[in-house]
């Protein structure tokens, strides 16, 4: 049985504003399901759908085998969430925010004492549980939470931009922590970001979403795939004579003008490169660099959407943004 399922999963607010439109999913038990989309794409309103903590304008769902309108508290007891915004107590110990969730679980006092040294340990806090989390740094609250998440043994993780505002350094050791807990303890993690090396780092499958909708879902491999040009980056003068040019030859699959580059996508892009330059010297165009590289996650998310990511604006390290009309990452 899946861990999670979706039909015409469907949120309106107002009568008019789809936040989130006829999505339909399937997550296997033990998978990391990443949604890779940009800020208002739908990706924490799916995330409260599952959750239980918004009806479904349409459509149904079923979360560790359990319907979310008609047997919520079942989905609550099967579930853990680490949601975007912070939710801990800062006036209480690691230690202490950990039993506190236990008890609103009912976890008996040697249940809680025995899973709160289980996940410290997991999530590497052990050291720390006694300190108040007022004086934890922003890393040590994401670890607390996942923790926290975890306490009550879930079947399904929610993870809701779980690295968001974090620093590259903080930000990897939060992935392998989750990495380390669905190996561990076997659990099926269902995560959101619009950073796209963490949807390939962590996910077995990624689902792009924009708009709402689901576009595509597949393996982050099988999605470089589909794309299958490899990506030759010219710097030029003159770009749009080039580009014309280039435009009307049968194996160039697609030519993007980013200011003075063009991103040529081609196969078999090693012996093509020869044969651009020489078009640019038919076509008096001076090329200043020439590089290639394989497709990328990037160049997924454009093919299928058009478009570059919208991020948060925070600047955060690894966050793919648009400047200029090319890809910048910070």
């Amino acid at each position: 049985m899946p861990a999670i399922e979706a039909w015409d999963l469907t949120k309106v607010y107002n009568g008019s504003l789809v936040a989130v439109d006829h999505i339909s999913m399937s997550v296997g038990e033990g998978e990391i399901f990443g949604f890779l989309g940009p800020n208002g794409a739908g990706k924490t309103t799916t995330i409260k759908l599952l959750s239980t903590l918004l009806k479904p304008t349409s459509g149904h769902a079923r979360v560790a085998g359990y319907d979310v309108v008609r047997e919520p508290d079942r989905v609550r007891r099967s579930i853990g969430i680490v949601f975007q915004d912070p939710a801990l107590d800062d006036q209480l110990t690691g230690r202490e925010n950990l039993d506190f969730h236990a008890r609103i679980y009912g976890l008996s006092r040697g249940e809680r004492d025995r899973r709160i040294r289980e996940v410290l340990e997991l999530v590497g806090l052990e050291g720390e549980a006694g300190q108040l989390v007022k004086n934890y740094s922003g890393g040590m609250r994401r670890r607390l939470e996942i923790a926290r998440g975890l306490m009550h043994y879930p079947r399904v993780l929610f993870l809701d931009e779980p690295t968001l505002g974090l620093d590259v350094q903080t930000r990897r050791a939060i992935w392998d922590y989750i990495l380390k807990l669905n190996r561990d303890e076997g659990i099926t993690i269902l995560l959101t970001t619009h950073y796209m090396e963490e949807a390939e780092y962590l996910s077995d499958r990624i689902a792009i979403i924009d708009h709402g909708r689901i576009i595509v879902v597949d393996s982050p491999g099988n999605l470089r795939n589909t794309v299958g040009n490899d990506v030759i980056t010219v710097g030029c003068g003159s770009c749009e004579r080039l580009r014309l040019r280039l435009e009307g030859i049968d194996w160039v699959r697609k030519v993007i003008l980013h200011d003075d580059t063009l991103e040529v996508y081609v196969r078999e892009g090693e012996d093509k490169i020869p044969v651009i330059v020489r078009i640019a010297e038919e076509e008096d165009v001076d090329v200043t660099s020439i590089s290639l590289r394989k497709p990328s996650l990037e160049d997924v998310y454009l093919h299928y959407t058009g478009s570059t990511i919208r991020g948060d604006g925070a600047g955060s390290s690894g966050e793919v943004k648009p400047m200029a009309g090319r890809w910048l990452r910070r």
